[in-house]
């Protein structure tokens, strides 16, 4: 069974994202911040992460480096309500495989998410 985890500050988000990916078959875990993000990543190796760039604390690009730093093999789906290409053009050169602008269409994630984790 594949592993996701969704790293998001807004609860609502997670909430609506594991419940549909988790009828899809997957292995849900979620993170409100950097530091749990982090530890889920370390403990349980999910296939793939879906991380909004905006967190307080520690910003969803120092995640992402975090992550790549230790599991380079680990899929990185960047979440934004923010149309910043700046960062958008520096999380796909830090390993980002992709990026969605909230609010989403949760069939887009679906099909991303099925296909990358196919490719993996």
């Amino acid at each position: 069974m594949k592993k996701i985890l969704v790293v998001d500050d807004q609860y609502g988000i997670r909430v609506l994202l594991c419940e549909i990916l988790q009828k899809d078959g997957y292995k849900m875990f979620d993170a409100a911040n950097g530091v749990q993000a982090l530890k889920i990543v370390d403990q349980e190796k999910p296939d793939l992460v879906l991380l909004d760039m905006k967190i307080p604390g520690m910003d969803g690009l120092e995640i992402l480096k975090r992550i790549k730093e230790d599991n380079p093999q680990v899929d990185v789906i960047m979440m934004t309500a923010y149309g910043e290409l700046n960062l958008i053009n520096e999380a796909m050169s830090l390993g980002a495989i992709t990026h969605f602008a909230k609010p989403f269409d949760i069939d887009d994630i679906r099909d991303v998410i099925k296909k990358s984790l196919v490719v993996s």
